[in-house]
């Protein structure tokens, strides 16, 4: 395909799209890397990016999902991308440096293997890693000798030595030897284009000092710089300790949050402030909740097994039940919101502003907005959502939802702000009788109210 024959996926003016090939051009290291090809296993929302930087630095690509819908959502440009990743994949396809397969034996032609699958937890809040076990398992499966094998899902420390390295060793491939293993977690943060994969410091860990050296140099065509670890393990519990943090910070901004209600100020002016010390302070707002992949996730890789080991983790674990509990928290509010006017929940109308998990992303899934309707439908709330870039939800235990095309602000009895998208119009707000806004950032309405 070609970005002429396809403009609507090419979202950003042509003038932009040239500095991004130019900036990508500027990168391609030409001898910097001795690997012929790097395969991808997994096209999410890490995979993805991380094959687009590799093909832009001149690499051939083999991406390999198992799924063919999200194959065919990237052979004709319509996956949820940056808009300047969205160049370099027009430009991959047109190139055929990326090329995009479901055969996963292709792995045996790739002189790197980077494995880049999900790993979520289950309804019960426990991790599920059978995924990343089966990603690595096939790798183990189509590895050949002299290949780097790099593991970037966040997963239990010494997967990469459970799931790799042994399963290896049993078919003669010895890490450090006859095959190079080690672990660098992914850092990319979606929907921000402020945030570069290729600025952005990775952390690498090998299991031996020449699987690390062969890894970095799989790596160092795409980042700036790359911070080695001791062991494959050091790199795991790295990343789990980095979002954990996040977690228990955004846990305490949203207790925060509710203190500043009470005293009647602006919990985003208080942070703001806070902000202006220039040591000891790192900024961190409230919200509807924590979506997406990593924050709401990744902490239960560490604190499961740690539990199993009998090893207390009060501080984070009570985190999290508050991370898992705030949705509920923004539901009752809703409801406080709509008894003081009142409104019974039982046939109240509520607009749910924004379906996605986080501003400038299309991706519902495990967003706090989800969670919040669940629990308003519960009560017998009628729900109708409003997201510019979620057409359809199907929400578990809802069913499919469809976002309204424009607000009438007096169809609803309450509209509650989860989440709003940059570069569009949320005027209708003003308009309306009540608003709850758990972003804290929204002028609100006739009445406004925060959690």
């Amino acid at each position: 395909m070609s970005a002429t024959a396809d403009p609507d996926h090419l979202t950003v003016p042509a003038g932009v799209a040239a500095d991004v090939l130019a900036e990508a051009a500027a990168w391609r290291p030409g001898a910097r890397s001795t690997h012929a090809a790097v395969a991808i296993v997994g096209l999410g929302y890490v995979g993805l990016p991380t094959g687009l930087a590799l093909q832009a630095a001149g690499l051939p690509v083999i991406g390999l999902d198992i799924s063919e819908r999200r194959l065919a959502s990237i052979a004709d440009a319509s996956a949820d991308l940056l808009a300047r990743d969205r160049v370099l994949l027009i430009d991959a396809l047109d190139s055929g440096r990326l090329q995009l397969s479901s055969e996963m034996a292709r792995i045996g032609e790739a002189d790197a293997v980077i494995i880049a699958v999900p790993t979520p937890v289950d309804e019960q809040l426990n991790p599920d890693p059978r995924a990343v076990h089966a990603a690595c398992a096939t790798v183990v499966t189509h590895a050949r000798a002299g290949q780097t094998i790099i593991l970037t899902s966040t997963t239990y420390v010494g997967t990469t030595r459970t799931r790799l390295v042994r399963p290896l060793a049993e078919r003669g491939l010895v890490a450090g030897k006859d095959i190079y293993v080690a672990f660098a977690p992914e850092r990319i943060l979606p929907g921000d284009e402020s945030v570069s994969q290729t600025e952005t410091p990775r952390v690498l860990g090998g299991v031996t000092e020449a699987c690390a050296r062969a890894a970095k140099a799989v790596l160092d065509p795409i980042v700036k710089r790359v911070h080695t670890v001791s062991s494959a393990e050091a790199a795991e519990a790295t990343k789990l300790f980095e979002n954990t943090f996040r977690a228990v910070n955004l846990a305490f901004a949203n207790e925060l949050a509710g203190a500043a209600r009470h005293y009647g100020l602006d919990i985003v002016e208080l942070v703001e402030a806070a902000s202006t010390k220039p040591y000891g302070f790192l900024a961190h707002y409230p919200g509807a909740g924590i979506g997406g992949h990593c924050i709401p996730v990744d902490p239960y890789y560490l604190l499961a097994a740690l539990a199993r080991a009998g090893v207390p983790t009060p501080i984070a674990t009570t985190a999290m039940q508050r991370v898992a509990a705030r949705p509920s928290e923004v539901a009752g509010r809703a409801l406080e919101a709509l008894a003081e006017r009142g409104v019974a929940a039982d046939g109240a109308r509520v607009l749910v502003v924004g379906m996605a998990y986080k501003a400038g992303v299309e991706d519902y899934r495990e967003s706090p907005a989800s969670a919040i309707t669940r629990h308003l439908v519960g009560v017998g709330v009628q729900v109708d959502y409003y997201d510019p870039l979620v057409e359809t939800a199907d929400i578990r235990g809802v069913g499919k939802l469809v976002s309204v095309a424009g607000p009438v602000p007096a169809d609803y009895d309450l509209a509650l702000v989860a989440t709003v998208h940059p570069g569009f119009d949320y005027g209708f707000l003003a308009d309306c009788e009540d608003v709850l806004d758990a972003t804290y950032r929204t002028p609100g309405g006739k009445r406004r109210h925060t959690v």
